[in-house]
């Protein structure tokens, strides 16, 4: 089978990679690719937000199975494009991708069917949020209703800096239409987790659980990302909390699916807090994460090509999936200023012996092949993922393969997996 993989990024990457270990798959395309998807595939120069040239390459190429990484092409959508000309696609239709690509119709759903999260309210004012923050108990979160490549959320510790986010998303207009709609919402504490599970309408497969490092610099301090490492597993969730999050999340999610006849195939990924109360959603995704798949998808051993078309043809409910039982870690090489203005092209040294390392590979998200150089394209250049016998193993494994590579202005966190 043929299969065409949309996007990038490392999460692509991953996803190229783990699907060339099929048996049953004879060619991978990836469009437009990156550096690593051309070592396992053939890149295709079509950009992800270019849905007829996608669909018209699909059909020529007679791909068998389309998997779709970005959220944006997701909300774009894809999958209906895909679908109306006659084309298997895994992802979540344009009407149900909403649960990512607007904030205040996740919460408003979450609100709904019990599912549960932090209070919120919802503006389209900026002198309204405004004077709503002027008087709001602090720390409170300020989020951009629409997708911000995961820049759009500010964790307020005082009026100022809610003022601040508030300017900058609805009278600067520096996410465009996506901060046009603000969520502002109270502040939970407690240990993220990040949740994975495949989702065919009527069923769900679960994923192990992991955690990201979503600030830039190490203690979790300065800005957010798209994510600066991960872990699998977090270590967070025990058997309890599994549970609530299966009775009070996933449940209640597919229940409401079909009270509102939204038509979810493909896969949800919560963003959870482990609160004093117990887990409530901080957000929903409607695809792989970013870098979590770099971790996820090292320690599934079973055939990921039979899991995404169990979910495509409704039939997740006999699929039980094995998973590798060590730990992964997962290190982001990123450009010098990210997550703010970066320079590209810088070429990046010492791949080949990072690789060489035993149980480590190094997925590529922003980077190109530049003649005989593979030079850096992005903010999040590299994801060094590690296999261990357990966290500390796979952490060390991760960072001695960190410590091989180099391009000028790299930054990185130390603390992935401590913090």
């Amino acid at each position: 089978m043929k299969i065409l993989i949309i996007g990038s990024g490392g999460r692509e990457h991953a996803l190229a990679w783990k699907l060339s270990q099929s048996p049953r798959v004879t060619k991978i395309f990836c469009a437009p690719g990156n550096a690593g998807t051309a070592q396992v595939g053939e890149n295709v120069p079509i950009g992800a937000d270019d849905l007829p040239a996608l669909a018209a390459f699909a059909r020529r190429e007679q791909v068998g199975l389309t998997v779709v990484g970005p959220d944006d092409a997701l909300a774009a959508g894809i999958v209906d494009v895909f679908e109306a000309a006659g084309l298997r696609i895994f992802g979540p239709r344009a009407a149900a991708a909403q649960l990512e690509a607007s904030k205040a119709f996740a919460k408003d759903f979450m609100r709904r069917h019990g599912i549960p999260t932090a209070s919120y309210r919802e503006f389209t004012d900026s002198m309204e949020a405004h004077a709503y923050c002027r008087s709001a108990k602090y720390p409170l979160v300020v989020k951009a209703d629409g997708l911000a490549l995961g820049k759009g959320v500010v964790v307020a510790e005082a009026p100022g800096e809610a003022a601040l986010a508030i300017h900058r998303a609805m009278d600067l207009g520096i996410f465009g239409d996506a901060g046009r709609r603000i969520v502002i919402e109270e502040c939970l504490r407690g240990v993220e987790c990040s949740l994975h599970a495949l989702v065919d309408g009527k069923s769900y497969c679960w994923f192990p659980d992991a955690r990201d490092h979503k600030r830039a610099f190490d203690g979790n301090l300065g800005p957010n990302t798209g994510g600066m490492g991960t872990i699998s597993p977090s270590g967070s969730l025990d058997a309890a909390l599994t549970a609530r999050v299966k009775t009070e999340v996933m449940d209640r999610f597919l229940a409401g699916l079909q009270a509102d006849g939204l038509a979810f195939r493909g896969m949800l990924f919560p963003g959870l807090m482990l609160t004093e109360d117990g887990p409530k959603v901080l957000e929903f995704n409607c695809r792989f994460g970013d870098p979590e798949t770099q971790v996820l998808l090292r320690r599934l051993k079973s055939d990921l090509l039979d899991l995404l078309e169990a979910c495509v043809d409704g039939t997740l409910a006999g699929q039980q999936p094995e998973w590798d039982d060590r730990a992964a870690v997962c290190v982001i090489l990123a450009s010098g200023g990210y997550p703010g203005p970066i320079a590209k092209g810088k070429e990046i040294h010492g791949l080949p012996a990072a690789g060489a390392i035993d149980d480590v590979v190094v997925f590529h998200a922003g980077t190109k092949q530049d003649g005989d150089r593979v030079v850096t394209n992005g903010g999040r250049v590299l994801g060094v993922s590690a296999l261990g016998t357990g966290l500390s193993d796979a952490r060390t494994r991760a960072y001695a393969a960190a410590e091989r590579i180099s391009f000028d202005q790299m930054q990185r966190r130390e603390d992935i997996g401590t913090a």
